[in-house]
């Protein structure tokens, strides 16, 4: 990957990855409740995918799996979708969701998305929500050519992330970096330059906005070039 300049710089994660699973299991109780302050946001997204019936779909980083079953009542019973999470507690709350609802094309599983279990050129669309930012500087290129790689080449992917472009001298930002900075050993979601990440790993912009105001979310769609 090309180097940043001084104006694409963006903080490392200095988290240690097993303090993030014990961090994000104890954070599982209370996402539920985040989640219902993102339904504008994950509505508008998966709508963005123009989602078929019978298609093939990964969601990265499924969390409670909120998504993940609106994801599954989209691609219908002929389609199928299948989630990866690096949190024990995420993978068996949303396990017991899943159980307990009338889908049975879902297929989840605790896993590392610098390194997806999934064979090349497979999925039909990949969903990743408010997770690529939890990645370290150097790790976000090699999530991003793992999705392509798993991605068939007329694929689409999903992401949603917090921005920094254009954003740099925002309150937003700079209560979030400053947070990230005072408390870097737990802190790990912090903004990113999405859109560069995705030009370097060969990716094609197709769509991108914006929602919220104080603390704003942005979607990005892209295809492999």
């Amino acid at each position: 990957m090309k180097k940043m300049n001084n104006a694409k710089r963006i903080l490392r994660v200095k988290a240690d990855k097993d303090l993030m699973k014990e961090m994000y299991s104890k954070l599982s109780k209370v996402m539920g409740f985040i989640e219902r302050f993102e339904k504008s946001l994950r509505e508008r997204s998966i709508y963005l995918l123009n989602l078929k019936q019978g298609e093939r779909i990964l969601e990265i980083g499924f969390g409670r799996g909120t998504a993940l079953l609106q994801l599954a009542r989209e691609v219908g019973s002929q389609g199928y979708v299948y989630g990866i999470d690096l949190t024990p507690e995420m993978v068996r709350i949303t396990g017991t969701k899943v159980l307990n609802s009338d889908l049975d094309n879902i297929s989840i599983e605790q896993g590392d998305a610098r390194d997806l279990p999934y064979k090349c050129n497979y999925f039909d669309a990949v969903y990743i929500a408010s997770t690529l930012e939890l990645f370290d500087n150097p790790d976000i290129p090699i999530v991003l050519s793992e999705i392509k790689r798993v991605l068939k080449t007329d694929g689409r992917l999903c992401v949603v992330s917090i921005p920094k472009e254009n954003r740099e001298r925002t309150l937003s930002v700079r209560l979030n970096e400053f947070y990230n900075k005072t408390f870097e050993k737990y802190a790990s979601c912090r903004p990113i330059y999405l859109e560069h990440f995705l030009k370097i790993a060969d990716f094609r912009i197709l769509h991108s906005e914006e929602l919220g105001f104080l603390f704003t979310m942005k979607i990005v769609l892209a295809k492999p070039q």
